[in-house]
């Protein structure tokens, strides 16, 4: 049976080196895929996640054994993702796009090989949906991303944000509206 993640923390603390692997690989794809909507970029992604892994080996004295382990990875992964954009101004790639939707910067790295239909729609709607989310504000596209992505609570969502329960849910409710809007 599976341990939960309550219990490998406690088993870490009493001295068990290998629970905090357990742990890392439990929850690396969550942090990597919840930086990944916050920064758009695979490498950012890496490094907010090894960040957010390393604060977690510092700090996981300072778990509060009542609040789930989740909640607090992703409250600390969210700051982390936020210190890390307020620290590198890097520029978009969607800041070079001309007026009839041209990239020149895109277009010439973009590889020529042709993909299949399947392969081009999906990626074509991926864009599309990630420049709709961002245009959205950084605390707006971490609710959506926790809640449709990670398919968190709103109650989850208030705690890892440090928000009220009414707000996560009233940004959440304007968010949608102005996604619908720009649709």
């Amino acid at each position: 049976m599976e341990k939960s993640d309550k219990y490998l923390v406690l088993d870490y603390l009493n001295g068990d080196e290998t629970a905090l692997n357990i742990i890392i690989k439990r929850h690396l794809k969550l942090v990597y895929n919840f930086a990944y909507r916050l920064t758009g970029n695979a490498q950012n992604s890496e490094d907010i996640s090894q960040e957010t892994f390393i604060k977690i080996w510092k700090n996981i004295k300072r778990c509060d054994p009542k609040q789930e382990f989740k909640t607090w990875l992703l409250a600390i992964a969210k700051n982390t993702s936020i210190d890390w954009l307020r620290k590198r101004k890097d520029f978009v790639f969607s800041d070079f796009e001309t007026a009839e939707g041209k990239n020149l910067i895109t277009d010439f790295l973009a590889d020529q090989a042709p993909l299949s239909d399947k392969m081009a729609i999906q990626a074509e709607d991926k864009k599309f949906i990630g420049g709709l989310l961002n245009r959205l504000s950084l605390e707006d596209r971490e609710i959506i991303s926790l809640r449709y992505n990670n398919s968190l609570t709103f109650e989850k969502i208030g705690q890892i944000l440090s928000r009220p329960l009414n707000t996560v849910k009233s940004r959440h409710r304007r968010a949608l509206i102005f996604l619908r809007n720009l649709i």
